[in-house]
């Protein structure tokens, strides 16, 4: 369960603890120009495995799965893209005034981010802090694709983990 991962710290709530790491992730992806929100759920494998199938072609489970409203990649997998999809087309998508806009949604596997933790020695808190960050970055555009690019996302991984008190 999330909340055996925080310790002794009755303070803070197991939502408020992915929070700040979402916020910490926002802040160095954004470099803080910007305000946006975004979706954050933690989940079982059997889900991740479905999404990751339906819309990667993959199907296997994966640690974290990023569907970005600004950056949406590739369409692959079984499902067929929407009609009005930014890939066949565009669309805008209109928000209430005053609304922040919408960066997507980050999805993680509690059991995949557990199994990589015991795999590697790590704290479940620092693996889930790792996979919440690098989820947020892809968000925005991030990647891992070539050399350049992996090398960029590392540091700001590093950047938003070293901000959090988190060794990477």
């Amino acid at each position: 369960m999330l909340s055996d991962i925080l310790g002794n710290d009755q303070d803070t709530s197991p939502e408020d603890w992915l929070l700040g790491i979402a916020h910490a992730a926002l802040d160095v992806a954004l470099e803080g120009t910007e305000a946006a929100q975004m979706s954050l759920l933690i989940t079982d494998d059997e889900t991740v495995h479905s999404l990751n199938a339906q819309f990667r072609g993959l199907d296997e489970v994966t640690d974290v799965l990023s569907f970005s409203a600004e950056h949406p990649g590739h369409w692959e997998g079984e499902a067929e893209p929407p009609s009005d999809s930014v890939e066949t087309g565009g669309f805008d998508f209109v928000m209430p005034p005053g609304e922040l806009s919408p960066l997507g949604e980050v999805i993680v596997s509690y059991p995949q981010a557990q199994r990589q933790a015991e795999e590697c020695g790590a704290p479940l808190e620092h693996e889930l802090a790792l996979l919440v960050v690098h989820g947020v970055l892809h968000l925005v555009g991030h990647d891992h694709l070539d050399p350049e690019e992996t090398e960029l996302m590392l540091a700001k991984e590093h950047t938003a983990l070293t901000k959090l008190n988190i060794k990477t």
